[in-house]
């Protein structure tokens, strides 16, 4: 997700950004690897609850949209039960969910006695928003090169301009908003910008992406480059959304190298014409300076798309734009909900509540969260306050504490951008605190 992007997991061990990347994204380690057992356990527990009229079981018995009514329930049998349970791992039958149960368990077994298929060469070339999925190819079976691009155009400024004035605009956010030394976010934004030119000197290239806010607009990024420059090779593209197994999937770096294999083999399409300029369009639209051409986009774009999880994406990149009401971007609003729902708590606590309830489609990591978090400071009248218990305390536990102007804004009983005194932008949309006139 960023330059130097690890999964999730490693939140705890890893909360300081190196002098020369920014900020990883990371994911809690969900694997996604289904027990056959567990999972018949489950199914016997749930026809019991069925039997029982348990509330909880007769919504789960609704939402599978079970082919039998629901008068019908006191004669269910098991394979009902396990139906329901299939349909909630993401199968539309227990014999689905078994197979690929069984497929995975294969995987790992062949991973561990290195006895995989072959599945890419050395003239492949991977292609990630960060490094989380580094190791897990490798692990997996996997041979050819892996490249990182990792701008992180979620956050900061996005403009129209030339590509050498683009790049020094983006080396110069992530300098600043990630503490950077501006020598060496230049340098290694100019590095991975030149290393899009190699593209063309592989066989096969493979872009890895989710469906978030960060994967996708880095994917509108790409089909641009791509429709520029076309180079000469097969490319494809992985782009996810659901995992089976995992509740609540947010990245890639989630999982086991047994379900990236699974990724290979389920998600991987060719790029196609339709792809390439639906990104273009989707690209220009977030550069934009105005929210027109983006709201406008996304308005219109077909219920097929060739690029089915970008209109998501761009939704939740949208929210971010001030409501009219609280002068707050989604993110802004819901940490303070969170603080406001939980009362005084460390950041890093705001940070996994965001992420794994409160987010529709988290998309940050915890370093872009704390950034976001400072830019909310930039005001006149604090929306809260942030103490520790010793001058070098970790951000991620020092307590954070709703103020009173905190509550009214999220309120909206006062706006925030009447409070804000600094800049902030959405893609191209610059959005300038009170007072405040454009560049």
């Amino acid at each position: 997700m960023s330059a130097s992007r690890t999964s999730k997991s490693d939140q705890a061990q890893n909360t300081e950004p190196t002098s020369s990347t920014p900020p990883p994204r990371k994911s809690p380690i969900f694997d996604g690897r289904l027990n056959l057992e567990q999972q018949r356990k489950r199914a016997k527990e749930l026809l019991r609850d069925l039997q029982n009229s348990k509330p909880g079981a007769l919504t789960r018995f609704k939402n599978a949209d079970h082919p039998v009514s629901q008068t019908e329930i006191p004669a269910l049998k098991l394979a009902d039960a396990q139906l329901i349970i299939a349909r909630e791992n993401g199968f539309s039958s227990w014999s689905k969910m078994k197979t690929h149960i069984d497929t995975i368990a294969e995987r790992n077994r062949q991973i561990a006695q290195g006895t995989l298929p072959t599945l890419d060469a050395k003239t492949t070339l991977h292609l990630r928003c960060g490094s989380d999925i580094r190791h897990g190819l490798k692990v997996a079976g996997f041979v050819g090169d892996f490249l990182e691009f990792a701008d992180p155009f979620c956050q900061g400024p996005v403009p129209d301009q030339p590509r050498d004035q683009f790049i020094q605009t983006r080396a110069d956010f992530i300098a600043t908003g990630y503490h950077i030394t501006p020598k060496d976010a230049l340098a290694r934004s100019h590095r991975e910008y030149a290393s899009l030119a190699t593209l063309g000197d592989y066989e096969q290239v493979v872009l890895w992406f989710e469906h978030d806010s960060y994967d996708q607009l880095i994917l509108a990024f790409l089909m641009d480059f791509i429709a520029t420059t076309r180079p000469k090779t097969r490319i494809e593209v992985i782009s996810v959304a659901k995992v089976p197994g995992i509740d609540r999937f947010i990245g890639l770096g989630q999982l086991s190298p047994e379900l990236l294999i699974w990724c290979w083999e389920n998600h991987r399409v060719p790029i196609t014409d339709d792809m390439i300029n639906f990104g273009r369009d989707a690209w220009s639209a977030i550069r934009s300076q105005t929210p027109l051409d983006l709201a406008t986009f996304i308005k219109a774009a077909p219920t097929a798309q060739p690029l089915p999880h970008m209109i998501k994406a761009l939704k939740r990149h949208y929210a971010e734009l001030p409501d009219p009401n609280t002068g707050l971007g989604l993110t802004q609003h819901l940490t303070l909900q969170i603080i406001q729902d939980h009362g005084p708590l460390t950041i890093g606590k705001v940070f996994g509540h965001l992420m794994q309830t409160y987010d529709p489609l988290p998309y940050l990591g915890d370093l872009m969260f704390w950034a976001d978090v400072q830019r909310m400071m930039d005001c006149n009248d604090p929306l809260f306050t942030i103490t520790s218990d010793a001058p070098d305390q970790n951000w991620t536990d020092q307590t954070i504490t709703l103020t009173e102007t905190g509550t009214a804004t999220l309120a909206g009983k006062t706006n925030f951008l009447e409070n804000f005194i600094g800049i902030r932008w959405v893609g191209g949309i610059e959005i300038l605190g009170h007072g405040l006139k454009p560049a």
